[in-house]
């Protein structure tokens, strides 16, 4: 016992003795020890670190979840997100479920808007009394996407949330190239997927019915569906929790949820993540919210950095997590007062070359660049560089599973594209974030830049796991109209 106490008092003389470099090394190792100890020795370490990987599968870096659970695990994971995400989107909605009312709303009676928090997150729900009143809208210009601010401000919307995925290179995209479709007013602005291709839907009849699931364009047209984008997952369908064990598998995130009760209400979720106000909402959570309030079907929109909700009265009222505040996307649903006073105008048509931008022509990004140049904290080797274009197509390949991307369709007269990429489905890849499918676009064009990986990106493919960067490129078709083949499986933008 003597020993023992004589040893201690030594050793404690010399760390005193020690220079605060050397306490603060002592520090440092002492902590990643007992840290390591615990994610990688303790059960409760283990979900410590397939929570954490679940959360970057789901981002612009979901290849680097390997660092929590290996290679063979996080591919095993991304398949799972893909099995499940098929089977969530399959079932087809009984819409004598909804019962919709008629009742002509005034401005003020339209929307109501409450703070909604839990542990972990802090958010926004809004209630939409006539669903009749939500439009897709699209931006006024062709060549960029739109701020949600702008597009409200645009339109005169009562308020508006974000839409379907994008390419986003490097999460500094430009939001102009969108993945799956984009439906507004009837029309169909946008595919790059063949109508007879199933894609995961979140949209509107004309009479205000909430359409959630896996339906391919024709069937959309065949439903009166005329506000519609692609993106998912579903989580409840026809009265039921999708979602019976786990907490998803997407982690926690920024999210964006839609949703219908069964007298037509529309209850929209927008909860902030990634930030130290707001860490951000597991699936499981939102779908269990949902299904208190008694919505009857529902699922997700783009979420990651592109989530935000405004107002005409206070403008935006949640806090996206991209470091340059909101951006600028191809899609979002806002609400009118007359939603017939919006008529899209079509900012893809004509369009030759679908650039998604990047951290090359990133107004922001150029600009912060700029100023570390100006301050000497910019190293010379850091600058803002275009990505190399693909340097080849893959091969056109149909599967027995639906793919969420397909070849595109549209029905006549439809100002967009009548023919693209057929990717394949298949279990390998995350349930948003990149991959790359067997694709064969017609009439390709390359694009400027090649994006490195989407939150917001489209359908996975065989070699998702293993090649984590979308490639997409531009499929040009009879009516000249540029349509960008990614291999990315939409993830929660940024």
């Amino acid at each position: 016992m003597n020993t023992a106490m004589e040893l201690w008092a030594s050793t404690v003389d010399q760390v005193r003795g020690w220079s605060w470099l050397k306490k603060s090394y002592a520090l440092l190792f002492g902590l990643g020890f007992l840290l390591s100890s615990y994610l990688f020795l303790t059960p409760m370490g283990e979900s410590t670190r397939v929570w954490m990987a679940q959360t970057v599968i789901t981002t612009q870096h979901r290849e680097w979840a390997w660092m929590f659970v290996g290679k063979e695990k996080r591919d095993r994971m991304i398949a799972q997100l893909h099995l499940d995400r098929e089977r969530m989107g399959t079932e087809k909605q009984d819409f004598n479920l909804v019962n919709l009312s008629k009742k002509k709303r005034s401005a003020e009676e339209l929307i109501k808007v409450e703070d909604i928090s839990d542990t972990y997150w802090k958010g926004k729900k809004m209630y939409v009394y006539d669903p009749r009143a939500i439009r897709v809208v699209v931006p006024s210009k062709p060549g960029e996407g739109e701020r949600i601010t702008s597009m409200v401000e645009r339109t005169s919307a009562l308020a508006g949330i974000n839409g379907g995925g994008f390419v986003d290179p490097d999460g500094l995209g430009n939001g102009f190239a969108p993945i799956g479709f984009i439906m507004s007013g009837g029309e169909l602005l946008y595919t790059d997927q063949d109508g007879s291709i199933p894609q995961h839907v979140v949209g509107f009849t004309k009479e205000g019915l909430l359409v959630v699931g896996k339906y391919t364009i024709d069937q959309l047209q065949e439903l009166g569906v005329s506000e519609a984008v692609m993106f998912y997952p579903r989580v409840i369908a026809n009265g039921k929790g999708l979602i019976t064990t786990g907490d998803g598998g997407w982690g926690r995130g920024p999210r964006t949820a839609i949703g219908q009760k069964e007298d037509g209400t529309v209850v929209i979720m927008v909860i902030d993540g990634r930030q130290t106000h707001s860490v951000g909402a597991t699936l499981k959570e939102i779908q269990d919210l949902m299904l208190e309030e008694g919505v009857v079907n529902a699922g997700f929109l783009d979420g990651g950095a592109s989530s935000e909700l405004v107002t005409q009265a206070d403008g935006l009222i949640t806090k996206p997590s991209s470091r340059y505040g909101e951006r600028r996307l191809p899609s979002a649903l806002l609400v009118f007062s007359d939603p017939n006073d919006y008529k899209a105008n079509n900012p893809w048509d004509g369009v030759t070359k679908i650039d998604p931008g990047g951290a090359y022509d990133h107004p922001d990004f150029l600009k912060e660049q700029a100023d570390l140049k100006a301050k000497g904290l910019l190293k010379p080797s850091v600058s803002p560089t275009s990505t190399p274009s693909p340097s080849k197509t893959p091969v056109p390949t149909e599967h027995s599973t639906p793919a969420d991307s397909g070849k595109s369709s549209p029905a006549a007269g439809s100002a967009s594209p009548t023919h693209s990429t057929v990717p394949t489905q298949s279990p390998s890849g995350g349930g948003t974030s990149s991959a790359q499918p067997n694709e064969s676009p017609k009439n390709t064009v390359t694009p400027t830049v090649q994006p490195t990986s989407q939150p917001g990106a489209s359908a996975a493919g065989p070699s998702e796991a293993a090649k984590p960067t979308p490639t997409p490129a531009s499929s040009v078709t009879p009516q000249g109209q540029a349509v960008p083949t990614t291999a990315a499986t939409p993830k929660q933008g940024g």
